[in-house]
């Protein structure tokens, strides 16, 4: 009897994500024991069993294990798995942060994202006359270059919540003070990256202003509309300690159709899970917990790992030679550069000592996940070429693992500060109140 060709497709699927989960199940233990976020291990999983690695043994492994027709099955529930994670991080985004950081913080984070993002554009004058054409389209350079220097601007806030946990640094001067810069800095740098996307979707000035009127038009109604409706629905479905079977589902059903809305704007998908997170309630935070928060973590424990494997198969290290290797070798420095720079050098003048300046711009340097979410988009958008992609996430890795080997050994024996810390230079007390990312943390775990 003849398969279907569909069931043969939805076969290979799940055999493929099999291998996936399997992958990652051996390696992120791996790499927790050598000091490494397991978000490194998968990153690594799927890059070796890309053609960086598995593609060198013969017979075409990568093809016959992630057939060409497998693929856009795999990238959908990557998506659906990135959805979730930007959802929980958006519902976990601690404003607190924000709102007690003092002028301190705000330097520490502003200048870090200026150094970053100036390098950023001067890197791009460099490499586009070699990365300026993806399939056949020549990229305009100023989308190219703002691109570039939102993508090095960006600080990995779940992983860096992670780093700081593993070694007890959170209730530190150091911890405080990073988690409240990265806090800024993401919020910049995504807000950067949307206009970016905004105006490559966009054709002209007129098409520009719409999709960007569109956003703003899409920003006012979830907060003045849909956050209090969520708010009372959120409130009648969760009487007397217990939660309608009702909730999940209308939670769920809103977090895509909010996906759904900044796509149809002309805005990634990511900024609507990642704001219709951002509205979410967080009271009664233990009851949704339990019905929010641990199926949804369960969730993306099976179907992240995808992402990260869909983001190794797109990556080529055979396809770099030496032009790439000294372009690489620029990538890196302008990488570490602008946040070691720019953070440390305001942490510097704000009175932080010469170890502590140190450590927040090597903190703030991390970028792991969240980079790989920029670089994703960028291939979506047809910014970015397979070798650029590929030099990207190399820099992503590399940023992202130095943090915790190259960190002084003496900071965890720092003078703990409790929860509140008093910032330098007529700083307002900046209290560690690190929400964000319990969830995020046990996911990358």
């Amino acid at each position: 009897m003849d398969i279907p060709h569909t069931d043969i497709q939805v076969a290979v699927v799940m055999a493929d994500i099999a291998v996936v989960l399997g992958i990652s199940a051996l390696l992120v233990p791996v790499f927790r024991r050598l000091g490494q976020p397991p978000v490194i291990g998968e990153i690594v999983a799927g890059i070796l069993l890309g053609p960086s690695v598995l593609g060198l043994l013969p017979g075409n492994l990568p093809g016959t294990l992630f057939p060409a027709s497998a693929r856009p099955f795999l990238s959908m529930i990557a998506q659906v798995g990135l959805l979730l994670f930007m959802f929980l991080v958006g519902w976990e985004f601690n404003f607190g942060l924000m709102r007690r950081a003092g002028r301190a913080v705000t330097s520490i984070s502003l200048t870090a994202i200026a150094f970053s993002f100036g390098l950023g554009l001067a890197l791009a004058t460099w490499l586009y006359r070699r990365h300026h054409t993806v399939d056949g389209t020549r990229v305009s350079f100023l989308v190219f270059a703002v691109f570039l220097g939102a993508a090095m601007s960006i600080t990995a806030f779940p992983v860096l919540a992670r780093i700081l946990s593993d070694g007890n640094l959170t209730n530190t001067r150091v911890g405080s003070i990073v988690l409240a810069s990265a806090a800024i800095d993401d919020v910049v740098a995504w807000t950067m990256l949307a206009v970016v996307v905004a105006g490559f979707t966009a054709a002209g000035g007129a098409t520009l202003a719409v999709v960007l009127g569109l956003f703003l038009l899409y920003v006012l109604v979830m907060a003045f509309v849909v956050r209090p409706l969520l708010h009372r629905a959120v409130r009648a479905l969760t009487r007397n300690g217990k939660a309608s079977v009702h909730l999940l589902p209308l939670i769920g059903a809103g977090l895509f159709l909010s996906a759904f809305a900044t796509s149809w704007i002309g805005v990634h998908v990511i900024f609507g899970a990642f704001a219709f997170g951002i509205i979410m309630p967080r009271e009664n935070a233990g009851l949704l917990g339990r019905i929010l928060h641990e199926p949804l973590e369960n969730c993306i424990r099976l179907l992240l790992p995808i992402f990260f494997i869909v983001t190794g198969l797109s990556v080529d290290l055979g396809a770099l030679g030496w032009a790439e290797a000294g372009e690489l070798a620029l990538i890196i420095l302008c990488a570490c550069s602008g946040k070691l720079l720019g953070a440390g050098a305001a942490a510097r003048v704000s009175g932080q000592s010469w170890r502590d300046s140190y450590s927040i711009g090597l903190l703030m340097n991390t970028r792991g996940l969240t980079e790989l979410v920029i670089l994703n988009i960028g291939v979506t958008l047809g910014l970015l070429d397979g070798r650029m992609f590929t030099m990207m996430v190399i820099m992503a890795l590399v940023t992202t693992a130095m943090a915790g080997p190259l960190l002084p050994r003496s900071l965890p024996r720092a003078a703990r500060i409790g929860l509140t810390t008093s910032a330098p230079a007529g700083g307002e007390p900046v209290r560690a109140q690190v929400l964000a990312s319990t969830t995020s943390r046990q996911v990358l775990e």
